[in-house]
């Protein structure tokens, strides 16, 4: 394959709110959220405090990073309140994805006229349309080319990475953006003792070129790798056919909602990992890669243990922080965006000819593994 056909990651770009909620400031706002509600609903079963040791120990996490905390953390609220803005102003969603995609051209030298493409791919979507992939191209300024959405859950990135790097294959673009702009907060169930440490917010870009207009410093794309499998364990079931349930307003005002994120997590954790590990050690195969042979790992993050399973599969052994960076204590878990913020803070010390691993997984099952070499 010439370089005119090779697919290469030129750079990537992020994004990161200011706010931060530490699990001291959560937990305090969710068990005082209990206590209302204990005192409120004296017939229903009561709910359960939580606590930092419990969610450290479940999660990771420490902290997350949203939009705006300010409601996020009022007892009397535990949701968001993102002001709803007008048509003729950019939306949420799209400015933090401009943002991230900024960040990614400016790394790359690029200038947005020579982009072709934008791909905004992530777990969800602030409107049905228009598509939020065309607003981004706008306010970035490209006046030629495409946009679209996809949204395949945690994996969207990985999906969207083997996608742009399809195009280059094929000679349909030089120069693709994957945005992943992840507001989460807006999916997360604040008030669920199981489920409300797990999210925060933030927005990633990937800038997937052919190699003979990348920059000197890029990822050579060595293979990707793509899985599904249905499962109803991890799911969200809030959309627009909703109000054709005859039952009125989406009520999440309680601790359990399936109209927000729900999921299965044990089952999760038993399915997911042994899924994950093998379809790494069969494309690293089909690579001729062996796991001993891989510099690092940028995992999707969502759970530790998750990560430290998959990659003592991969790699023979238990990794370290150097092989397996974690981003998760900070960010907490971003979706699609997470294996690519590790990505974009743990690569630049790795050296020419060292070979790494993004990998996401998550809802669907959805899985993607894509494998890179450094060069220059």
């Amino acid at each position: 394959m010439t370089d005119a056909f090779t697919p290469v990651i030129s750079a990537t770009g992020l994004y990161t709110p200011t706010d931060t909620i530490s699990n001291d400031e959560l937990v305090a706002s969710f068990n005082a959220y209990v206590d209302l509600y204990n005192a409120r609903n004296p017939d229903a079963e009561p709910l359960v405090h939580s606590s930092v040791e419990f969610v450290e120990k479940a999660s990771g996490i420490k902290s997350r990073h949203v939009i705006d905390k300010t409601a996020i953390i009022n007892p009397e609220i535990m949701e968001p309140r993102y002001a709803e803005r007008p048509n003729d102003q950019i939306s949420l969603m799209a400015e933090i994805g401009v943002a991230a995609c900024r960040d990614a051209l400016a790394k790359a030298g690029r200038d947005i006229a020579d982009v072709d493409a934008v791909l905004c791919a992530a777990s969800n979507m602030q409107r049905a349309y228009p598509a939020m992939a065309v607003e981004i191209q706008h306010e970035l300024g490209m006046q030629r080319g495409f946009g679209f959405d996809m949204n395949v859950a945690c994996s969207s990135a990985t999906f969207g990475i083997q996608t742009a790097a399809d195009y280059i294959r094929a000679g349909n673009a030089k120069s693709v953006l994957v945005v992943n702009p992840e507001i989460t907060s807006g999916h997360l169930n604040w008030r669920d003792r199981d489920s409300h440490f797990i999210f925060g917010d933030v927005a990633t870009a990937i800038l997937v070129e052919a190699k003979d207009i990348a920059p000197a410093q890029h990822w050579e794309i060595l293979g990707t790798r793509l899985k599904t499998q249905y499962s109803n364990n991890i799911r969200n079931n809030f959309g627009f056919l909703n109000r054709a349930e005859g039952k009125g307003p989406v009520d999440q005002s309680g601790p359990k909602s399936d109209k927000l994120f729900v999921q299965e997590g044990r089952k999760v954790f038993k399915e997911v990992v042994p899924m994950v590990a093998q379809m790494i050690v069969d494309h690293a195969a089909d690579l001729g890669l062996e796991g001993s042979g891989l510099r690092r790992l940028w995992l999707h993050q969502a759970n530790q243990g998750m990560n430290r399973l998959i990659s003592q599969r991969v790699l023979g052994h238990e990794a370290n922080e150097d092989e397996s960076p974690t981003v998760l204590d900070t960010y907490a878990n971003t979706s699609s965006a997470g294996s690519i913020i590790a990505f974009h803070k743990h690569s630049e010390d790795l050296k020419a000819g060292d070979i790494g691993l993004i990998c996401s997984f998550g809802a669907g099952y959805s899985a993607g593994s894509v494998f890179v070499r450094k060069v220059a």
